[in-house]
């Protein structure tokens, strides 16, 4: 509950601060690898350890990430371009390779010839800056990788890997959980959850303290650059390569590990993916 006085706003989550533990330990990684199918394959959390605690004040985030008709609202409100519209194209895995494909953008994500984003999903082919953009016409910013991780953590025993109880590697489980690969990736998606790209936010339920699509869906762009854990608190000067981490897994994961809670993926600011949303977080009241 919040502190007596403190309102949560519409749409958002009062996410308690404290101390808390982000990432994995070394040993606890490379067992969950080795309960991995084998075959080569890219794998999220390898770069997720080692574990660290750190204290976080209590902020606000939003129930689900940012969804078509939300972004559309922002749109029609200042005219935004995205970057995706002014560079032509946005990313997209077909046949089981990324292409830039011209005419991909927030609501066509997968091009101009396939079907409109769905107001209900989340919006995707937006890039780190224009989900910043976003946050700050709605009043808020984006999470740092800490808070999202800690967010997601809220409310289950210390340890948990995925938002839900149970096995995080059965594909079983995954499949009633959270929307994410079905099949052999990336030649075949069975669509076994009943989605063979974005659901509805919400469709695979919430976790305890009242989140959605913590795991699986899209990944989220964080406020935080891409940087080992050992480097925390050294200092940055970021460069044109340098990357903006996203958390959560998409509909594109299988056995990448994406789906972790502890996972980071991470691109440029200026990249758009038909993969990759975002959610916003605000700050306590002063």
């Amino acid at each position: 509950m919040p502190p007596e006085g403190v309102t949560v706003p519409e749409g958002m989550v009062y996410v308690p601060g404290g101390s808390t533990r982000i990432g994995i330990s070394r040993e606890t990684w490379n067992r969950l690898k080795a309960q991995q199918p084998p075959g080569p394959r890219h794998l999220f959390g390898r770069d997720a350890h080692p574990a660290f605690r750190t204290y976080l004040e209590f902020f606000f985030l939003d129930v689900h990430p940012v969804t078509v008709a939300q972004f559309r609202a922002f749109v029609d409100s200042t005219d935004y371009t995205t970057q995706a519209e002014n560079f032509g194209n946005g990313a997209v895995l077909r046949q089981g390779r990324w292409q830039l494909v011209t005419g991909a953008t927030w609501h066509h994500p997968r091009g101009p010839n396939q079907s409109a984003a769905p107001d209900t999903h989340p919006v995707t082919q937006v890039s780190w800056n224009d989900a910043q953009a976003y946050c700050e016409w709605a009043g808020k910013r984006l999470p740092t990788e800490v808070e999202w991780e800690h967010a997601a953590r809220t409310g289950f025993e210390s340890g948990t890997f995925c938002p839900w109880e149970g096995s995080c590697t059965e594909r079983s489980a995954r499949l009633t959980n959270a929307n994410t690969w079905q099949g052999q990736f990336p030649v075949q998606n069975t669509a076994a959850d009943g989605y063979r790209y974005t659901s509805p936010v919400g469709a695979f339920g919430e976790t305890p303290l009242g989140l959605q699509d913590m795991s699986g869906n899209v990944w989220e762009w964080t406020a935080s650059w891409k940087r080992p854990y050992e480097d925390r608190g050294t200092d940055f000067s970021p460069t044109k390569q340098s990357q903006r981490v996203q958390r959560g897994g998409s509909f594109i994961c299988n056995e990448c590990g994406g789906y972790y809670l502890f996972s980071r993926s991470s691109s440029t600011p200026e990249t758009s993916l038909f993969h990759v949303g975002f959610r916003c977080a605000k700050d306590r009241p002063s």
